[in-house]
C-alpha cells in the first residue's frame, strides 16, 4: 500500500506535526499534516489521509498513548483531514471529536459518529480544554462549509486548516526554507484552486475577515497543507488580500481524447462523402 507519511518533527514546543503529502501533477506537492498538541489532555488536530492508514496510527501512537488523548479537533470532514478518524476513535477510548455538525452529517454518508463522542461546535467558540484555552473560528478561505481554525492561546498558533496551504516545488518543515515568491506563489495557486469562490468575493470583506485575523496576531501558522510559517502572518495576508483579483484557476484539461474524437469524426465524413 502507498504511503506519503513523512518522520513528525516539532512545529514548535508542545506541538508535534505529522506530515504527509500529495504529488499536484505539473505543479508540485502539497503537504498534509495532522497536529498532536501535547499537554495534560492532547489534543489532535486531524486525522490524516486514508491512504496513510495504518502507518498514521503507528506514528501517532508513537507519540501519545491511546488512552491519554482526550480531544480531536477535525477542521473539517475532507478524507485528506478526516481520513482516520474511525481509527483513531476506536483505539482512543477518551478521545471526543470537536467538530462542525455540518461535518458530522457528512460523515455519516460513510459511518454514524457515535453522539457521545462528538462536541459540535461553530466559529466564535473559545473551549476551555483541561486548562488549555482554545478558540474556534473560520479562516479566511476554505473548500467546504464545516471548516473550523483552532486557535491555542498558549503557543499563539493558529491551525488554520486549509487557509495558508501551498503547493511547493520541494517539501520542508519551515516555511523559511523556501524562497519566499516560491512560498507565497504556491499559497496563492492554492487557495485559488481550492477555493474557487474567492474570484467572485467582494474584496472589502475579503479584507474585514483578514484584518480580524491579524488582531488576533498569531506566533505561528500551522496550515493543513503548509510548512511551519513562524511571525509571518501579515506576508502571508497580503498575499491573500490579492487573491480575489487574480484570474480563477482550473487544471489542465486532457484534451488528447478530443483530439481523437475530432480526427475520428473527421474521417468518418470523408468517408461518408465519398
Amino acid at each position: 500500500m502507498t504511503s506519503y507519511l513523512r518522520n513528525s518533527y516539532e512545529a514548535t514546543p508542545g506541538i508535534t506535526t505529522l506530515p504527509s503529502s500529495l504529488p499536484i501533477n505539473g505543479a508540485g506537492l502539497l503537504p498534509v499534516n495532522a497536529y498532536l498538541i501535547r499537554g495534560p489532555q492532547p489534543i489532535l488536530v486531524d486525522t490524516g489521509m486514508a491512504i496513510d492508514r495504518g502507518y498514521f496510527e503507528q506514528a501517532l501512537w508513537s507519540l501519545v498513548d491511546p488512552a491519554d488523548l482526550r480531544w480531536i479537533v477535525l477542521t473539517h470532514d475532507d478524507r485528506d483531514h478526516a481520513g482516520n478518524l474511525k481509527e483513531v476513535l476506536m483505539a482512543a477510548p477518551q478521545a471526543k471529536v470537536i467538530t462542525n455538525g455540518l461535518a458530522v452529517a457528512r460523515l455519516g454518508e460513510e459511518w454514524d459518529v457515535p453522539p457521545n463522542r462528538v462536541l459540535q461546535v461553530n466559529p466564535g467558540r473559545t473551549l476551555d480544554l483541561g486548562g488549555r484555552i482554545v478558540s474556534l473560528l473560520r479562516p479566511p478561505a476554505y473548500d467546504s462549509p464545516s471548516t473550523l481554525a483552532l486557535y491555542d492561546h498558549a503557543t499563539r498558533s493558529l491551525f488554520s486548516a486549509d487557509s495558508f496551504g501551498a503547493i511547493l516545488p520541494t517539501l520542508a518543515e519551515d516555511a523559511q526554507d523556501i524562497p519566499e515568491s516560491d512560498y507565497l506563489a504556491g499559497m496563492a495557486l492554492f487557495t485559488r484552486a481550492n477555493a474557487p469562490w474567492t474570484a467572485l468575493a467582494d474584496p472589502a470583506k475579503f479584507d474585514i475577515v483578514l484584518d480580524d485575523l491579524l488582531r488576533l496576531a498569531p506566533r505561528h501558522i500551522l496550515s493543513s497543507h503548509g510548512a511551519t510559517v513562524v511571525e509571518g502572518t501579515e506576508t502571508l495576508v497580503k498575499t491573500l488580500r490579492e487573491v480575489p483579483s487574480m484570474t480563477p484557476w482550473l487544471p489542465d484539461e486532457d484534451v488528447l481524447v478530443e483530439a481523437v474524437l475530432a480526427k475520428h469524426e473527421g474521417a468518418t465524413l470523408s468517408a461518408g462523402a465519398a
